[in-house]
């Protein structure tokens, strides 16, 4: 099974680096550095895959890819 995708940018507003899993609904986190913030959603990711099974709650399928990654 392939892992879900993340993105990671630069917030201006937050000042800080974001990183986020489309494929998980508001799973997302934050660092100082781009590392950091990796790091941090992992730890996310863990929890909110976690909450899920233990609510019963379906797991998505990993799906998203970025445009660039996207067969024509």
């Amino acid at each position: 099974m392939s892992d879900y995708h993340i993105n990671i940018f630069y917030s201006d507003e937050d000042a800080a680096y974001v990183a986020d899993i489309p494929d998980l609904d508001a799973c997302s986190a934050f660092g100082q550095t781009a590392e950091q913030a990796l790091s941090e959603v992992e730890k996310a990711k863990k929890l909110w895959l976690d909450a899920a099974r233990i609510a019963g709650k379906p797991i998505p399928d990993p799906r998203y890819r970025p445009a660039i990654y996207q067969a024509r």
